[in-house]
């Protein structure tokens, strides 16, 4: 994680966390708001504040510091912060070639989960992912829109996975999901990604109603490896290594 523009900042993101109920354990929950929290947060924008304070956090959920240093060195032990010394605790941003490591993986996911909706969904839940665009009509009113569309996008492919109804896959993917998330909100916006979204989204909704597993696995491993050579390409300020 490049830290170093942090060094003379004590600013903090703040996150949206969810408040507590019985439903789980304490441990439990606190582990899982901040998990949530950390999920909605755009880690590779320019902006992007990725430092995080204790005390502020132990406020918010309205618990001692003590459960939720536990929550943070769980998360740490996942990868998704990282715990500084005398410094704090980040957001963890991967590097670029971490991130083309996810994105390779989440194709595998993503594609085998298209396959098992062919075998397991609903016409209806299929049509689902139809309506996500139905306000979309061409480029230019993707692009004319681009924030919206880029929570389509993503809530499109959160559904890929749980159309699958496989727990397990959506349990590895999920990790995974909180930088693709950020990354592909990241890169939507660059030229020609939106149109070419749109119309990748609409092939793989086509061979999906189509109930083509062979061609729905394809396309959806094509598209997301489409965004890896994109990533590679024309994304610079993600950390080499």
């Amino acid at each position: 994680m490049d830290i170093s523009s942090e060094k003379q900042r004590v600013v903090v993101t703040q996150l949206t966390v969810e408040p507590i109920t019985a439903a789980l354990s304490l441990k439990d929950q606190i582990y899982r708001s901040l998990k949530v929290g950390i999920t909605r947060v755009d880690i590779y924008a320019e902006n992007a504040e990725l430092r995080l304070d204790e005390r502020r956090l132990s406020e918010q959920l309205n618990i001692s510091r003590t459960p939720v240093r536990e929550a943070l060195a769980r998360l740490e032990q996942e990868g998704l912060v990282e715990i500084v010394p005398r410094r704090g605790v980040y957001i963890a941003r991967k590097s670029k070639a971490e991130i083309l490591d996810m994105v390779t993986v989440w194709a595998a996911l993503e594609s085998m989960a298209a396959r098992l909706i062919t075998k397991v969904a609903t016409d209806t839940e299929i049509a689902s992912l139809r309506n996500l665009f139905t306000t979309f009509d061409d480029g230019g009113e993707v692009r004319a829109n681009i924030d919206e569309y880029s929570d389509q996008n993503i809530k499109f492919h959160q559904a890929i996975l749980n159309l699958s109804q496989c727990s397990l896959l959506c349990e590895l993917a999920e990790n995974l999901f909180i930088h693709m998330r950020s990354i592909r909100k990241q890169t939507i916006g660059d030229t020609g990604r939106a149109d070419k979204s749109i119309i990748d989204h609409l092939h793989i909704i086509e061979a999906l109603e189509a109930r083509d597993a062979n061609l729905v696995e394809r396309l959806c491993r094509e598209h997301t490896m489409n965004l890896g050579k994109h990533i590679e390409q024309n994304v610079n300020y993600l950390v080499e290594g």
